[in-house]
């Protein structure tokens, strides 16, 4: 086998093991996620034993629980949720991440766990520096927050959350949001906090480290904010100075993420090796389709952001469709109803104006 040849196949692996698991049906069964388990554990030659994990919330404290090496995400987010008291059906709304505390406190989402990888092992066996599994909310729609609120355990954590994301400059209030938010937060009132905080931009946003792309040119220096069914990018151009360009998720056809090899890096009197990856979506401007390209180590959690966007919206869009389909369906028996009512007028039996 040649050289370009295993590349392509190495290239054709990666696509089909993306493909395989967004795959929910896939995801959800035993012999995929126990045949996944044993490839982690085997891997990194870890036994299946009890251990501590230190699970970090949003206000960078931690809480440690007790698992088994081979418990997966799914199942140490249950651990997590019983210890801390959140309720069982509001799950769905966070997730583990492997994250980072860089210099001067910097936040860095290394990556978004899935439910079939084990927290313990991808701790152990990440090459990323102090790196931390975390507890943060994992949906992308800032309006989602009102389905959390009558649960004082999630809008604790919606409340941990939203002042890191402005503490880190995530979020970025008006200084007259902000002298708002700083009373609220005195008070304590985290109802009053939340809901200005909803009106900050990129609140509920996931920012990405620093990378590149190759908008408006090759090598041009980028750090991307996601959510909000929008891709925001502050662009850093040849002369120093910044644009800011959105991309709407609407006008996204689709994406791809690719493997382009290893490099070593020097940082500092440190060698390491990086994995070199690229996410090219396909947007549509000025009836136009065009590629834009962004390199960043991040690309899998970028791809991840995307996917739970659009699966969002597909969730809003069925919701309201069936919403339209009962208004529609009250309608046509409340008109069958004046109809008939209107019948009975013609032998007296009910009065026009009565209707």
């Amino acid at each position: 086998m040649t050289t370009a040849m295993a590349d392509e196949r190495r290239d054709q692996l990666e696509q089909y093991l993306q493909n395989v698991t967004m795959d929910p049906n896939v995801l959800r069964s035993d012999v995929f996620t126990e045949f996944l388990k044993l490839a982690q554990l085997n891997t990194f030659n870890i036994a299946t034993k009890k251990a501590c994990l230190d699970i970090f919330l949003p206000n960078e404290q931690s809480i440690k629980i007790e698992i088994i090496t081979s418990d997966t995400a799914e199942r140490v987010l249950e651990v997590v949720s019983y210890k801390i008291g959140l309720c069982r059906e509001l799950l769905g709304y966070f997730g583990l991440f492997l994250i980072r505390f860089g210099k001067e406190g910097k936040l860095s989402v290394v990556k978004k766990l899935a439910d079939f990888e084990l927290p313990y092992v991808s701790l152990g066996s990440s090459e990323v520096e102090n790196c931390k599994v975390g507890l943060r909310k994992w949906y992308m729609d800032p309006s989602l927050d009102s389905m959390l609120m009558d649960c004082s355990v999630a809008v604790d954590l919606l409340y941990m959350q939203a002042i890191q994301d402005i503490e880190k400059g995530w979020a970025k209030p008006t200084e007259a949001q902000r002298q708002k938010l700083e009373a609220f937060q005195k008070e304590d009132n985290q109802t009053k906090f939340l809901e200005l905080a909803r009106e900050v931009q990129h609140y509920g946003y996931l920012q990405l480290d620093p990378c590149t792309c190759d908008y408006p040119e090759p090598g041009s220096g980028a750090v991307l904010s996601v959510g909000n069914n929008e891709i925001s990018c502050c662009i850093t151009l040849p002369d120093s100075q910044t644009q800011d360009i959105v991309f709407q998720m609407s006008r996204v056809k689709c994406w791809q993420v690719t493997f382009l090899g290893t490099l070593l890096d020097m940082d500092g009197h440190q060698r390491t090796l990086n994995q070199n990856l690229e996410l090219r979506f396909q947007y549509s401007e000025d009836s136009c389709w065009q590629w834009f390209v962004i390199y960043t180590k991040q690309a899998f959690l970028l791809g991840s952001c995307l996917k739970k966007m659009i699966s969002e919206k597909m969730v809003k869009l069925a919701a309201e469709n069936t919403e339209m389909q009962k208004d529609y369906s009250s309608f046509l028996s409340r008109k069958s109803k004046i109809k008939i009512a209107k019948d009975d007028c013609v032998f007296g039996n009910i009065k026009e104006e009565d209707l």
